[in-house]
């Protein structure tokens, strides 16, 4: 059973391409982290949310007016990848672009489940075409289950929103952690995703040169693949050391967390996150930073919290950060 949904959008036909094809527009409403080879017989791989990612190939491109590719579920016996397909046709029409999208090859269930889904996100896309950014995800904001690997998805969504569009005078602010301005704290955090990535086997690349979102973006979306494939089973080789793989992977999403906070506040943003998610890195912060290592791995000693502080404030006040008073 096919779905079939069309919405309209305010934008011309290769703007509205632009859209649904490239990763830094596709995070803006769909998806948490992209890959895509965007050609015929081209690969792609999207985190739609946390702990869930669609995989495919393009069957034809055609910039402007259409795409078809493949459609299935890493990890999933129902719809593996391969196993559907998208078709997504493009109409000029007045004041826009009708978009359409059709998923075929489809059970009845799975099409009850994806048209839900595909519901939310071409709301979002409409959204998006409007305002530039549909916002925060709902669906992405507390994986199910929540793991190391999830919780790094869910964490690099929320660092992501924290980077997104950083002007010039922001890249020069001063952070929280006094020998870093923005810009060298995305470095640092560039430097710690290539160094925890490529410990999963491949080397992770670095171009520094891209907007600061898109460096971070680009780097993690490959990191967090590699260790997909990886998976958390036994030790990995770090600096040097043997680390289990868990701890590894836990690292990121501290890394991810903390530093969406030293970034906002550098910059004077809010950042968004979930209770339980937040209270979920707490939990790997007390079991990766410990009290003798703190130092040496560049965390102060924890300060002082109310007693009414939410877990997102621990966590920055276990780190050695200062919060802010009332």
């Amino acid at each position: 059973m096919p779905f079939d949904k069309t919405v309209v959008v305010p934008l011309d036909p290769d703007a509205t391409f632009a859209l649904v094809t490239e990763p830094e527009r596709l995070r803006r409403w769909q998806t948490v982290a992209a890959r895509i080879d965007l050609r015929t017989g081209g690969g792609y791989r999207w985190t739609v949310v946390p702990g869930h990612s669609a995989a495919g190939t393009f069957k034809e491109v055609d910039p402007g007016r259409r795409i078809v590719f493949t459609w299935g579920w890493e990890e999933s016996e129902d719809l593996p990848p391969g196993t559907s397909t998208v078709t997504v046709t493009l109409t000029p029409t007045a004041g826009g672009t009708e978009v359409r999208l059709v998923h075929e090859g489809l059970s009845d269930e799975q099409a009850a489940r994806h048209a839900e889904g595909w519901t939310h996100y071409l709301d979002r896309l409409a959204a998006a075409a409007v305002v530039g950014d549909a916002g925060p995800d709902e669906w992405a904001a507390l994986p199910q289950p929540l793991d190391e690997l999830s919780s790094a998805e869910a964490t690099l969504a929320v660092v992501q929103r924290a980077l997104r569009d950083l002007t010039a005078d922001d890249m020069s602010a001063q952070t929280v952690c006094t020998e870093f301005t923005v810009a060298q704290l995305a470095d640092h955090l560039a430097g710690s995703i290539t160094t925890i990535g490529s410990a999963a086997g491949p080397k992770i690349d670095d171009e520094p040169g891209k907007p600061v979102e898109t460096r971070i973006a680009d780097e993690a979306q490959q990191a967090l693949e590699a260790w997909r494939r990886r998976g958390l089973d036994g030790t990995v080789i770090i600096g040097g050391n043997t680390v289990p793989a868990p701890i590894a992977v836990g690292i990121l999403s501290i890394e991810f967390l903390v530093h969406a906070w030293d970034f906002a506040a550098a910059v004077d943003r809010n950042v968004n996150v979930d209770p339980a998610l937040s209270e979920y890195v707490l939990g790997l912060a007390h079991t990766i930073i410990r009290p003798e290592a703190r130092g040496a791995v560049g965390f102060a000693d924890p300060v002082p919290a109310e007693h009414t502080a939410d877990p997102f404030e621990r966590l920055i006040a276990f780190t050695g950060r200062p919060l802010p008073t009332a």
